[in-house]
């Protein structure tokens, strides 16, 4: 007799109907917003959840800038930089330097997405040079796991326990064991980078973006949860809906799901709430990973509070 195997996916449903029931409640709270009063009321109400879900944030202790080394390009020089986001703990960055500039002017810090090379993949690469060239500074950094970052190395120049989706993983499951939620060790990288980032006199504090696609998407929306000074934001290929991805079984690397979001009856749009009234770009792709009708549904929220 086959044994029997009727009930593979109770915990799949189950999790999908709760799942949408504070997606719906939470669309249900956003469209009932009428005035500005009302709007700022969500947003402090947002503020104190992201307490919750993101944790106490660190003393912010000596960066320790170095530059170990400077590339001259016909129209801007990479800066290769390292600074200290904890005490010991380094992260390795490319500045990107627009020459002829007498005066501050633009920045965009740039987050990195899954790839192995971090800072050096090619596609990245490509962004950083031509912001430059158009006359932006622009910092990009290494993320955790990915590019000088590798966390576990074999002594052979990669991993013992695979490529970078593999050590966000193992990071953040022995975090979840212990209490920090992984993604706030990110997003504080992502502030300490900020911090140097206006450090530089060529940089007017008032004028600095943050960007970032994929995995750096998912870093750019939690950075904005959590700092308010960036004057525009552009996420892209991540904000969609927590219904989307539970509805499509999407597996997601462990800082892309903040822990207490639906518990606090959050989608994936309040992550970005608090930008509002400030410049907020939503960049989708057609059959990404990332549902882009969740990513619809998002702008609809959004724009209510906007």
């Amino acid at each position: 007799m086959e044994p029997l195997n009727r009930f593979p996916q109770v915990m799949q449903e189950y999790l999908v109907s709760r799942v949408r029931e504070v997606n719906a409640e939470n669309l249900e709270h956003i469209m009932s917003l009428r005035t500005k009063k009302d709007a700022l009321e969500y947003q402090n109400q947002l503020r104190r959840n992201m307490r919750r879900v993101f944790g106490r944030k660190p003393r912010r202790t000596p960066l320790n800038p170095r530059i170990t080394g400077v590339v001259e390009r016909d129209e801007y020089r990479i800066e290769k930089v390292i600074i200290d986001s904890h005490p010991g703990l380094a992260v390795t960055g490319n500045l990107y330097v627009p020459k002829g500039r007498t005066e501050p002017g633009p920045a965009v810090l740039g987050v990195c997405g899954h790839s192995g090379e971090g800072k050096g993949c090619e596609a990245y690469q490509s962004f950083s040079q031509g912001l430059a060239r158009k006359g932006y500074v622009v910092f990009i950094f290494d993320p955790l796991s990915q590019g000088e970052r590798i966390q576990y190395p074999d002594g052979e120049g990669g991993s013992h326990v695979g490529g970078c989706c593999a050590e966000h993983n193992f990071m953040g499951r022995q975090n979840i064991l212990v209490g920090p939620y992984f993604g706030s060790w990110r997003v504080w990288d992502g502030m300490r980078a900020m911090d140097y980032l206006l450090s530089r006199p060529e940089v007017d504090p008032e004028c600095v973006g943050l960007t970032g696609n994929s995995g750096g998407g998912t870093m750019t929306t939690l950075i904005l949860a959590n700092d308010d000074r960036f004057a525009m934001g552009a996420p892209s290929c991540y904000v969609t809906s927590w219904r989307c991805n539970a509805e499509n079984e999407l597996p997601a690397d462990a800082e892309q799901q903040p822990p207490w979001t639906l518990g606090l009856g959050m989608e994936m749009s309040d992550l970005l709430m608090l930008q509002a009234p400030k410049p907020l770009i939503v960049l989708t792709q057609e059959s990404d990973y990332f549902d882009q009708r969740g990513s619809l549904d998002v702008y609809d929220r959004l724009k209510r509070v906007w």
